[in-house]
């Protein structure tokens, strides 16, 4: 587990699924933190360790080329005084020495070019390398970390992270290395070159150092807070964007298009703000390092002339020398305009190693324990849980489970019955008290283990951009065809895939539209069928299913269900009545438990809750005439206590403990 906390995972608490920051980019993102542009600098650099060796040969690769750069114009200036000399003395030109000079810098610029070129070559690859690292580190990290951190982040916040800001990482990396060790190289061999023609000239052209440096200090003390405010607002906006695509039929339903339209422009601003601040300020370096340069420039002109005139020194050195000053100054205006790119690169190398340090979830209990013999008997023993430390969930729940029993959940809203089968999943771990399998405590078995061991279907149903067939097959990519074709039957897939064109062979696109909602729950039940899990759990897993359909696979479940353990969890009564055991939970304590008849004769909750279903009326609607015969129906979600719902028995609801609490819509 990861001893690393940012300021993100430390303090937040344990949030709610579904009612979380998934609900919106404001939520998702914490305050972000003061950049710590050094140590993160320093990460990301520390980033190359693993191909160090090539670093070093790059380092090599390029002081080569620059030295063979840098004497170049030393070279070239000794063509300029042997013209210079051969015109003032009268001898006339030594076109030998001429010649031999000047294919000597053809000669040393050739090999500098083809150094410089292995140079950005191995670069490249050492980049891409790092890069592809890092992608890897993040792709295992995301299945390291628990639920409860997806619920505190949206998609959109967590996608920017993995993408645009790798992206831009690599970006950074590719661009910035190689001008950075050339550029260093360049400002050193320059240096030599100038004191060794003249200390004097030399000194003049240092004085640019500090001011450019000055220049960049204090620029880079504002723009860097702009960055990182450039990228927290990617982040937000890509929240955004994701939320409203996904939820767009949702977003025309409910006239909200002005509303989210209004959000994505303020939105849009702030993120216009922040990057146009970051990209002017950092934007002022370049220019500000070139006039700084073109003083210098002058001041060497007007000096080194008065020197040549004074016989002082050669003219063919000056003219060396004011080569010099321009390349001393060219690495010093690019190491300018390249902190520009290195503080969005350090900024988004932040947000990733804040991703790659959030704690993971716990360490699979070592040595890791196994139930001899698998039955599936289920045992809750004295079990606490709660997604927030002051907001008690589950106190003291105990239950039991028997093989081969289907154990249906009932109840309103928010009372914790798909909390209690994530509990079963490990998806969160518990507070107090302890789950067992087969007589082993769930904490001592392994993730995996206990997993492969459990089929559950959920009410949104996912499918993977793939065929119909490999979606059937996720459940256990071992099964045989024969026994996809069977599952699908059994789930009545086979119904319907004849319809399609290509059949079983029909791929589901990204976001499955070419299959209705209720053809893709009945893949995700095929799913199931396939898996043949010990622990079956059904999550609403008809609700999206037509009143005939649901019928049919009310019956192949009952198939699915024999031998193994079920737990139902259901808004609509009906389709638990021949349940072995039904639990009627509110806030998350099971208040009733029986069979369907038991709890009926029982008269309590549940035969409240089975009463507004199919008979009751609304307390508040008043009663219709006795001749027209109609009766004010209730929905199921009403009935269970959803909006509009009236108080089950037994329960109180106050501004100080509102009813949904702790749980997302079942």
């Amino acid at each position: 587990m990861s001893e690393q906390k940012t300021s993100s995972t430390a303090t937040a608490p344990r949030p709610r699924p579904g009612g979380g920051p998934g609900h919106g980019p404001a939520a998702a993102m914490p305050a972000e933190k003061a950049m710590n542009f050094g140590p993160s600098l320093k990460r990301l650099f520390g980033q190359l360790a693993p191909d160090r060796w090539w670093v070093y040969l790059v380092i090599a690769l390029g002081a080569a080329s620059v030295a063979l750069s840098v004497i170049g114009p030393k070279i070239l200036g000794n063509a300029t005084t042997v013209i210079f000399e051969g015109f003032v003395t009268g001898t006339g030109i030594d076109f030998g020495e001429l010649h031999r000079t000047l294919w000597m810098v053809v000669v040393i610029y050739v090999f500098s070019g083809i150094l410089a070129l292995a140079q950005g070559w191995i670069l490249n690859a050492v980049t891409q390398r790092t890069v592809y690292r890092l992608r890897q580190r993040v792709e295992e990290k995301v299945h390291r970390l628990p639920l409860s951190y997806f619920d505190r982040h949206t998609r959109g916040e967590l996608l920017s992270r993995v993408t645009n800001d790798i992206d831009n990482v690599s970006q950074t990396l590719q661009q910035t290395l190689s001008q950075l060790f050339t550029s260093v190289l360049t400002v050193i061999g320059v240096l030599v070159m100038m004191v060794w023609i003249s200390p004097l000239l030399a000194l003049i052209a240092v004085v640019s150092i500090p001011l450019t440096l000055l220049i960049v200090a204090q620029v880079a003390k504002r723009s860097q807070v702009k960055f990182v405010a450039q990228w927290k607002h990617t982040g937000e906006l890509n929240g955004q964007i994701e939320e409203t695509y996904t939820g767009h039929s949702l977003v025309k339903v409910f006239g909200r298009q002005a509303k989210t339209q209004s959000e994505f422009d303020a939105k849009n601003e702030e993120l216009y703000q922040a990057s146009f601040g970051a990209q002017f300020i950092s934007g002022i370096i370049m220019p500000a390092a070139m006039f700084v340069g073109n003083l210098v420039y002058v001041a060497v002109a007007v000096v080194g002339g008065v020197m040549v005139a004074g016989g002082s020194l050669p003219i063919g050195d000056v003219q060396a020398f004011i080569q010099y000053s321009r390349q001393f100054q060219q690495p010093l205006s690019q190491l300018g305009s390249m902190f520009n790119l290195l503080q969005s690169g350090v900024a988004s190398a932040e947000r990733v190693f804040e991703f790659v340090d959030a704690d993971d979830q716990s360490e699979d209990h070592e040595p890791a324990e196994t139930p001899e013999h698998f039955q599936g008997r289920l045992q809750f023993e004295d079990v606490r849980f709660s997604y927030e430390e002051d907001k008690p969930l589950i106190t003291g729940l105990s239950l039991t489970a028997e093989p081969g029993k289907t154990v249906a959940i009932v109840g309103p809203t928010g009372a914790g019955k798909t909390t209690l089968v994530n509990l079963i999943m490990r998806f969160y771990e518990l507070d107090g008290g302890r789950i067992t399998l087969d007589g082993t405590n769930i904490a001592h078995m392994t993730r995996d283990d206990l997993r492969s061991r459990t089929g559950m279907v959920l009410q949104d149903a996912w499918l993977f951009g793939g065929t119909i067939r490999d979606n059937i097959a996720y459940g256990r990519p071992d099964a045989t065809e024969e026994e996809i074709l069977d599952a699908a039957r059994a789930a009545y897939v086979d119904r319907f895939v004849h319809s399609l064109p290509d059949g079983y062979d029909t791929v589901i696109d990204d976001d499955a539209t070419n299959v209705s909602v209720g053809e893709r729950q009945l893949i995700t039940i095929a799913r199931a069928f396939v898996a043949r899990p010990s622990v079956l759990i059904l999550d609403e897993a008809t609700s999206s299913v037509d009143t005939r359909t649901e019928l049919l696979v009310q019956h192949a479940m009952e198939d699915l269900r024999k031998d193994r353990t079920s737990f139902v969890i259901a808004h609509r009564l009906s389709t638990i009545r021949d349940a072995d055991l039904i639990l009627v939970m509110e806030h998350g304590d099971i208040v009733e438990q029986g069979t369907h008849e038991q709890l009926v004769a029982a008269k309590g909750a549940y035969a409240h809750l089975y009463e507004a279903q199919f008979a009751a009326p609304i307390d508040e609607v008043e009663e219709p005439p006795a001749s027209t015969g109609a009766v004010p129906a209730m929905t199921a979600d009403a009935a269970m206590g959803g909006v509009g719902a009236m108080p089950m028995e037994g329960t109180t609801e106050s501004e100080d403990e509102p009813p949904f609490e702790g749980e997302p819509r079942s």
